[in-house]
């Protein structure tokens, strides 16, 4: 690996509501290969312009100010890379270094607009985020994690997201009397005595 270079390129990834401003969504990364030092935070927060709210805040309000009138989908802003999406009444944003690689971040924008459209099935606005904020949440985590780029692919991400359970499960008919629970540890018992016996 180049000097320099690291596995950790996206800086945030933010949906804010074109109307007001508002954050409606918004995860900052700080790259947990550094070493840390006696005055550092850990890992998990982040560090740098963004170590909290207000400058968050602040960095976001400005964000929008700058793109709103936009009509491309990529710009420089506070020396990062920041591509960017309207869809409907919120603004997708995927922040990364001045050095990345502006393609692998359009990537993520793309997968990350592609993968709530293919999981909503109808438009992408900021009531349905909200009202699907856990699927939201777990598409993202399913882009990005710590800042690493894990997959760009919005089938892949749609069917680890929504993935439904391999069998139904009637929990009506569970016994889970004293008796039920004690009757499936004799079961058990038996099955793994049988499995012994013909190993041996």
């Amino acid at each position: 690996m180049a000097p320099g270079m690291s596995l950790s390129s996206v800086n945030a990834i933010i949906i804010l509501n074109i109307d007001d401003g508002s954050r409606i969504f918004a995860k900052y990364y700080s790259s947990p290969h550094h070493a840390p030092t006696a005055s550092s935070t850990p890992h998990h927060q982040p560090s740098g312009p963004f170590a909290d709210v207000k400058s968050q805040k602040t960095f976001e309000k400005g964000l929008l100010e700058k793109t709103a009138k936009q009509t491309g989908d990529i710009i420089l802003y506070d020396n990062r890379i920041v591509l960017y999406k309207m869809e409907s009444d919120v603004m997708m944003y995927v922040v990364g270094g001045v050095d990345e690689n502006e393609v692998l971040l359009y990537n993520v924008i793309l997968a990350l607009r592609d993968s709530l459209h293919l999981l909503f099935k109808q438009s992408v606005d900021k009531r349905t985020i909200i009202e699907n904020y856990d699927l939201v949440s777990l598409a993202i985590d399913e882009i990005v994690d710590d800042g690493i780029i894990l997959e760009t692919d919005p089938t892949i991400i749609v069917q680890r997201v929504s993935k439904a359970p391999t069998q139904d499960v009637n929990l009506s008919r569970i016994d889970l009397s004293e008796q039920g629970v004690n009757n499936l540890a004799q079961l058990g018992k038996a099955k793994l005595t049988d499995w012994l016996r013909q190993g041996l």
